[in-house]
């Protein structure tokens, strides 16, 4: 699909991914892709830094003299490949405790974002993704079990949904990365799949939009996050579905598209929205009134299949 909501560079999340932010929207827009949108990560506290930006010596200061950059550089690169891609300016976040709202609301005001991916990459303030070491030690926390983990997870993630209520739900069962068994059907766990049931109601009450993130598939996993067996939940309650390669570097852009294509089609999903930035002169409803000039649109699978981006890959 020529679409991407969530990307990161090197440049501006460095050890963590690669290349350039200009580098990666010229190899979006060589894949023919119509719409990516930037989600560089929000600022943190010290205290909830990743080991390398610990190694690497970063500061609070240094995320915010980065963030700032970021949504210069972005501005200026979207004005360049204007006749060739629409980019959406946006950021991911991260939600560690309840006070991380504050560091949400903060970038929010400090620039005008046209709007964020709603992330859970930790648990206990512990990071769930990062390596296995780190998972085990959240995993103790949380009572020494991969199912009481999960049913962590998805109460911190009804928090964040709650609390923000982003357009976009970032890589929804995210905590099964690094858990003793990945494939694991979440409905052998009642406690884990009535949680997420929950939180799939409370997604489709706001109208919000599940990712359908290929980056699971390049981390060994047979289903894009989330699992058929979700998005199918999702669908019965009528949510939204946009697509993410969750790229962190140019050989990511669109990695294993033809794969979520293959899954889309098993899943039975027909329809796919995605992000646009409407016109000045446009009339029209914002789904968000944090984000004004934001607007959802949709497509069948059908148009999408017929999209000369197909044709490359």
């Amino acid at each position: 699909m020529p679409f991407s909501h969530h990307s990161h560079s090197g440049q501006f999340c460095p050890g963590h991914a690669q290349n350039s932010l200009e580098e990666v929207i010229q190899t979006a827009i060589s894949k023919k892709m119509e719409v990516f949108c930037l989600t560089e990560h929000m600022p943190r506290h010290k205290e909830d830094f990743y080991p390398e930006e610990i190694e690497a010596g970063q500061t609070e200061a240094w995320h915010e003299t980065n963030e700032a950059a970021y949504f210069e550089e972005a501005q200026k690169l979207r004005t360049k490949y204007a006749s060739q891609i629409k980019i959406i300016i946006g950021f991911e976040c991260d939600w560690i405790r309840p006070e991380s709202k504050d560091l949400i609301d903060r970038s929010l005001s400090r620039f005008p974002f046209e709007f964020f991916i709603g992330s859970v990459h930790h648990m206990h303030t512990v990071p769930i993704d990062f390596d296995r070491p780190l998972y085990e030690q959240a995993r103790e926390i949380a009572g020494g079990t991969d199912e009481r983990l999960f049913e962590d997870y998805f109460d911190a993630q009804l928090d964040m949904l709650s609390q923000l209520k982003p357009l976009v739900v970032g890589h929804f069962d995210l905590i099964r990365l690094k858990s003793d068994d990945m494939e694991r059907s979440f409905t052998t766990w009642p406690g884990v799949w009535s949680r997420i049931l929950r939180n799939l109601d409370f997604i489709a009450s706001y109208g919000g939009m599940l990712e359908l993130n290929g980056a699971a598939l390049r981390k060994g996993m047979s289903e894009p996050y989330p699992k058929g067996e979700i998005c199918k939940e999702f669908m019965a309650r009528g949510g939204r579905f946009c697509l993410s390669d969750d790229s962190h570097g140019v050989d990511q852009v669109s990695l294993n598209f033809h794969r979520v294509l293959d899954f889309l089609d098993r899943t039975g999903i027909t329809q796919l929205h995605y992000l646009q930035v409407a016109e000045s002169s446009e009339s029209f409803t914002a789904p968000d009134a944090r984000f004004p000039s934001t607007k959802i649109s949709s497509v069948s699978l059908e148009e999408v299949k017929k999209m000369p981006f197909w044709s490359d890959l």
